[in-house]
């Protein structure tokens, strides 16, 4: 009898243990003929351990700073709403280097995916360091337009300098994982952002305290070890994407600048910044609102957000995974298995975020306790973080119908959902239940989820038309 066939071996049907010992070792599949559930799998067991990583070190972060007072919370709270204006840019591009590279594999075209990525390493640097320049100069100011007293102007204006000015470390690692993710290198992802993060938890109290030779920064502290973490992050990308492992091989050629490969990355990018500023800019409106109600609202909240951020980010992995499928099926020709892709990983999703959001409901009071002993910041923190739970199954079929659009290169879609559930939705809305009928903070914490309610529900109507399946890169 001759040996059975790979097809026909045990190891084609794998269980689910051997399906993410394969996906942890960072071998390349083809993931336009791959099995649908496996291929989900695969990419979704490195991206959600990333962004565990990174939602651990949001929350450990928050959880030193608070040793240091509600101020100090509120100086991180504060920066980080102005740093998401970054992120919104820097995540822009990244949808645009996901959905262009992942085309590319998908097209069996892996030059052009090197020549795209070169392009958008190009351009990360350039912009990197024009808001770098511009931001940290004007820290001190910026904080005081957020509505920040003196107290918390003086506290932070150094670790918003540091924070602000190198910009570039987030900046760079946001967008080379972007093309890591769209290549279908996910594992390299996960190991730069697990490198990076590991860092930043080790370091943070080190310099925050002052122990052991390391001078003590108090909350710059921060602000130090985060960069230097990210910093380090960068150049383990840089030393891949040259040839070591990853699939997409960038070239000294490849960083020329090329104006037609950047006029069709700004192209897709441009609406992509649009729809992460709009949402962003939103977060900033809301923090703006609470700052009328003191520093122990701001604290409150910056902790709920952070502990729900825990949640979502890993969420956002299952949905990166859609998104990458997405990407490549269309570019395969094959616009079915990339809708069925998407259904497969916002089941997993919407599963996942009930059972945390059911977890958050029920134990908000002692999640919350954790991070503070301040029995104001207690009150707010907790009642902000069971309310904003209440929506997460939403939250995360959501999630994955922006993800399929942006993995086909349809970021004015999600652009104008977020423009009318954001912008002329949760922040009138926050506004008139905080000031005009006196909700106080609840009314902005009642906001969040009834904007990203909309949004999703919005989103399926769009997603069930198809017409994301028909754009062009």
């Amino acid at each position: 009898m001759s040996a059975p066939s790979p097809s026909t071996s045990a190891d084609a049907h794998p269980g689910f243990w051997r399906i993410v010992a394969q996906a942890l070792k960072g071998q390349q599949y083809d993931y336009t003929s791959e099995s649908l559930n496996r291929a989900v799998l695969l990419l979704a067991v490195p991206m959600v351990l990333e962004m565990i990583m990174e939602s651990l070190f949001a929350i450990v972060d928050v959880f030193w700073v608070s040793r240091l007072g509600r101020d100090a919370v509120a100086v991180v709270g504060l920066t980080e709403s102005v740093m998401t204006l970054i992120y919104a840019v820097g995540i822009g591009i990244s949808i645009a280097a996901t959905a262009i590279v992942a085309r590319r594999i998908g097209e069996k075209d892996p030059e052009r995916a090197a020549q795209a990525a070169g392009q958008i390493v190009l351009l990360g640097v350039a912009v990197a360091s024009g808001l770098g320049i511009v931001l940290g100069y004007f820290a001190p100011d910026i904080l005081r337009l957020m509505g920040a007293s003196e107290n918390i102007v003086t506290m932070g204006t150094d670790f918003a300098r540091i924070m602000l000015g190198c910009n570039a470390t987030v900046f760079l690692i946001f967008l080379i994982n972007a093309v890591f993710r769209g290549a279908g290198d996910a594992v390299l992802a996960m190991r730069t952002l697990w490198l990076a993060n590991a860092l930043n938890i080790v370091l943070g109290p080190f310099f925050i305290f002052g122990w052991g030779p390391f001078p003590e920064l108090g909350v710059t502290g921060a602000a130090v070890a985060t960069n230097i973490g990210r910093g380090v992050g960068v150049l383990y990308q840089l030393w891949h994407l040259a040839g070591h492992q990853s699939r997409v091989r960038v070239r000294l050629p490849h960083l020329r600048p090329q104006f037609d490969v950047l006029k069709g990355i700004l192209t897709t990018a441009g609406s992509g910044i649009a729809q992460l500023l709009i949402s962003t800019t939103s977060w900033v409106g809301l923090f703006k609102i609470l700052a009328t109600f003191g520093s122990a609202a701001l604290a409150g909240y910056t902790i709920a957000m952070r502990i729900v951020i825990f949640a979502l980010m890993p969420a956002w992995g299952l949905a990166n995974a859609g998104a990458t499928l997405v990407g490549q099926n269309l570019g395969a020709r094959k616009p079915e298995r990339a809708e069925a892709a998407v259904a497969i990983s916002m089941r997993y999703n919407v599963m996942f975020l009930a059972f945390v959001g059911v977890l958050f409901v029920a134990f908000s009071g002692p999640l919350v306790r954790l991070f503070t002993t301040d029995a104001e910041v207690i009150e707010h923190g907790t009642r902000a973080l069971w309310i904003v739970s209440l929506a997460f199954p939403l939250y995360a079929a959501g999630m994955c119908f922006q993800a399929a659009f942006n993995g086909a290169g349809d970021t004015w879609t999600p652009t104008r959902l977020n423009f009318f559930c954001f912008w002329l939705g949760q922040i009138p809305l926050a506004w008139v239940l905080a000031e005009v009928l006196g909700f106080g903070p609840m009314g902005v914490f009642i906001a969040v989820p009834t904007a990203f309610s909309v949004l999703a529900l919005w989103s399926l109507v769009l997603f069930r038309r198809g017409r994301w399946k028909l754009k062009h890169l």
